[in-house]
């Protein structure tokens, strides 16, 4: 058996590739799942077939960075048997890095004005998506500790002062499910109003930029909060 790739971030979600070897071919009436079994916790997958000799599965997510066990198991009936095993590699990637430094560095001022130098480097449109994408999963995957939120701890951020926020730096790079996964976590929709010292809030930011879906996504939050506010009053 070899496994195509041999790595994948810890938060997982990326294609696996399972290619037999020669002898060995699937049959129809075979269930095949991987077993992925580390030092302190396993994940079971089914998986999908490609061809005679090919399988696809989705990697899961894993608590740490070490190699694990890989066994395809074959279930038929009552019986279910190990076909073959392999090592697998479980790393931290950039994203990870990056979603790591954004949640611990919520609300510091000084970490968050990196945001402007990737804006003057801002990438294209294909890697900002991939960027997106995978620093979001990087986020979710995260075990954000309890009181987290995305204005930080500082409580002068709520009192009116000009603050960077992350927010901020999701509507700098038009990271739409970045947004979308902040929005729904403490002080989320607060941040929406936070204006930076340039005197921009996110949904500033995100229509200066040209990001119109990220700006929608803003204005419909604002709407909503709005309404909220004002049932509450009712």
């Amino acid at each position: 058996m070899k496994l195509n790739p041999q790595q994948a971030p810890l938060y997982g979600d990326c294609v696996l590739t399972v290619q037999l070897t020669e002898e060995r071919e699937l049959v129809d009436d075979v269930v095949f799942f991987l077993l992925f079994v580390g030092s302190t916790s396993k994940h079971l997958t089914s998986t999908r077939k490609v061809n005679s000799a090919t399988l696809e599965t989705i990697t899961p997510g894993h608590d740490c960075c070490e190699r694990v066990k890989v066994s395809l198991c074959a279930s038929k009936k009552d019986s279910c048997v190990v076909v073959a095993e392999e090592d697998f590699d479980y790393i931290q990637d950039e994203a990870y890095d990056s979603a790591q430094f954004l949640a611990a560095n919520a609300g510091n001022q000084q970490a968050l004005i990196f945001a402007r130098f990737l804006e003057k480097s801002r990438p294209s449109t294909g890697d900002a998506t991939v960027l997106d994408e995978r620093i979001t999963l990087a986020f979710q995957h995260l075990s954000l500790p309890s009181g987290w939120s995305v204005l930080g701890t500082d409580p002068c951020i709520k009192d009116g002062h000009l603050q960077e926020t992350l927010m901020h730096f999701a509507a700098r790079l038009g990271l739409c499910q970045l947004a979308q996964f902040l929005l729904k976590q403490p002080d989320g929709r607060t941040a929406l109003t936070i204006y930076n010292s340039e005197g921009a809030t996110p949904l500033s930011l995100a229509l200066e930029r040209g990001f119109l879906k990220l700006h929608h996504l803003f204005t419909e939050y604002g709407i909503l909060c709005f309404t909220v506010y004002f049932l509450c009053l009712i």
